[in-house]
């Protein structure tokens, strides 16, 4: 079923849009991070650049019908190639505004107007996007310092994007995923 109302379709296409490019700039970033000798940092970013498209998937099914090629881009941060730390602040000033802005703004719309799937969809991405801004912060610390970031494997919840480094838990614990079908990377 179709999104109802404007404002909560709205929210969805921008959040799609923004995922989309997300994704996108995270693997060319990935590319950066290897040619620079930080192969781990790429890794993650090829990691959360597949959990963007796990969101950017999430909304485009919430639209249902309407027109996703319209769709706006926000969640900014730099667009060009950097260095790895310059794009790994970049990755954490996208990541940051939207936990601090986006979507917990789209998250309240979505509750008033009674969307559950668009309240699921920003719930899931809200909680992951946390996650990645830590684990970006984590790895421009150690690319300061000269270092790759230690990284046994990075898995990805399939259905929501969840995070998480070298273990997974029994169940996704945003949206209950088994461990099992978690991606690896």
């Amino acid at each position: 079923m179709a999104v109802k109302n404007a404002m909560t379709s709205d929210f969805l296409h921008s959040a799609y849009g923004g995922e989309s490019m997300a994704h996108m700039r995270y693997n060319h970033w990935a590319d950066v991070a290897d040619k620079e000798g930080f192969p781990n940092v790429g890794r993650l970013f090829r990691a959360i650049a597949f959990a963007e498209s796990v969101h950017a998937g999430n909304h485009f099914r919430e639209i249902d019908g309407d027109t996703p090629q319209d769709a706006t881009v926000t969640a900014g941060g730099v667009f060009c190639y950097g260095t790895t730390a310059e794009n790994l602040q970049g990755g954490i000033n996208g990541e940051l505004h939207e936990v601090e802005q986006m979507y917990p703004v789209y998250l309240n719309a979505a509750e008033f107007q009674d969307e559950k799937g668009a309240q699921r969809s920003f719930h899931y991405a809200l909680e992951a996007e946390k996650i990645h801004a830590k684990l970006f912060q984590d790895a421009l610390d150690c690319v300061k310092q000269g270092k790759d970031i230690e990284l046994k494997k990075i898995y990805i919840c399939p259905v929501c994007g969840y995070t998480v480094v070298d273990d997974t838990p029994d169940v996704c614990p945003i949206c209950g995923c088994k461990s099992e079908k978690f991606v690896e990377f």
